[in-house]
């Protein structure tokens, strides 16, 4: 038996307040949202100025990264137009996203959930996901 982490609102919200709080240093309202392990909704924000189509592609970002326990920007290279998985993003509904800004959630080496971010470009949506998991991170070493 696997013996997984499971992130509780509590964590999700200290993802949520870390991401958001690195969103207001770099000046970019966020769409931000933090998923379980099997990529269900835990929490989500809706900076005041972030787009609102951008709420959609933050949650299925946080749920590619959180079912596929990977970062969604690993995708372009090989999902892209001419890429050896070419259609995946059509996949899961057309849920799977293969833009930065969602990164899986490793706790003890395990996964537990994933938070994706949009309304940025791809690197400050993957850099304020970070920062919310950097949060957490250091929320659970006390």
């Amino acid at each position: 038996m696997i013996m997984a982490p499971r992130l509780t609102l509590d964590d999700a919200r200290l993802v949520l307040d870390g991401a958001e709080k690195r969103a207001r240093e770099i000046g970019v309202d966020m769409d931000i949202a933090v998923v379980d392990d099997g990529g269900h909704l835990l929490a989500f924000i809706r900076m005041d100025k972030a787009r609102v189509t951008s709420i959609d592609v933050a949650i299925n970002k946080a749920f590619t990264a959180a079912c596929a326990r990977r970062a969604t920007h690993e995708y372009a290279a090989v999902a892209g137009a001419g890429g050896p998985a070419f259609g995946m993003h059509a996949s899961n509904q057309g849920r799977f996203m293969i833009v930065g800004g969602g990164l899986p959630i490793f706790v003890k080496e395990m996964i537990a959930g994933g938070v994706g971010c949009s309304s940025g470009s791809p690197d400050q949506d993957r850099d304020v996901a970070q920062a919310g998991i950097d949060n957490l991170l250091r929320a659970l070493e006390m």
